[in-house]
């Protein structure tokens, strides 16, 4: 039955996205994450209080869960339950990915901004588009150093950018908005510091100059 389908891809993919990745590596050095940095367990804090080589593997481990759920786990159940569409269960796979990075059931349902999560849902499902705010995002980095306005910058971009490069999908663009506004929902706390004068900037360093 279509419906069995759609339940064992949003079990399948919540579980996949719910692996913690920052926690676990984080916890590796001995480090709750949690308790340091901004408390978050994404790839962002993991920079912070990390390093580059271990904030770079949250990074690509937090986004890898979101493609395998979409691009893996959802063919393959489809396969299974004969009657749901590939294309819907992809959609119910990303977001249910998504849902178990934010809502991490292993951690009291308190996990990360699903940032990078979603970067590897939409490099599935929508490859231009992610292009596109990808660029927006880079440059309110440049501009701002502020990672929080970058990724609240690109999110509110993805639905516009989904609509122009999916040939009007009326589908992709209501899931891709729901994304964004779970993504901008879930940076309530960077908004307030950003207000209050209290966001954290990222540093680019300055080559030194020999004497």
């Amino acid at each position: 039955m279509p419906i069995l389908g759609y339940i064992a891809t949003a079990v399948v993919a919540y579980l996949l996205g719910s692996i913690p990745t920052g926690f676990l590596v984080a916890k590796a050095r001995g480090i709750d994450i949690r308790t340091v940095g901004s408390g978050n367990i994404g790839a962002t804090n993991a920079f912070r209080i990390l390093g580059k080589g271990q904030g770079l593997l949250v990074l690509f481990g937090d986004a890898s869960k979101g493609w395998i759920a979409v691009q893996l786990a959802a063919p393959l159940l489809a396969q299974m339950f004969a009657g749901a569409p590939e294309n819907y269960l992809r959609i119910t796979a990303g977001v249910s990915a998504i849902l178990g990075h934010n809502y991490t059931c292993w951690l009291g349902f308190k996990g990360g901004k699903g940032i990078a999560t979603t970067a590897g849902v939409l490099l599935a499902l929508v490859p231009w588009a992610l292009l596109i705010i990808l660029g927006v995002w880079s440059l309110l980095i440049l501009l701002t150093r502020y990672v929080s306005v970058a990724s609240i910058a690109a999110s509110s971009v993805l639905p516009f950018a989904t609509w122009f490069t999916t040939s009007h999908d009326i589908g992709l663009t209501a899931v891709t908005g729901a994304m964004a506004s779970l993504a901008i929902c879930k940076h309530r706390c960077n908004i307030q510091r950003l207000l209050d004068g209290t966001e954290h900037r990222i540093r680019f360093k300055k080559k030194e100059v020999a004497p």
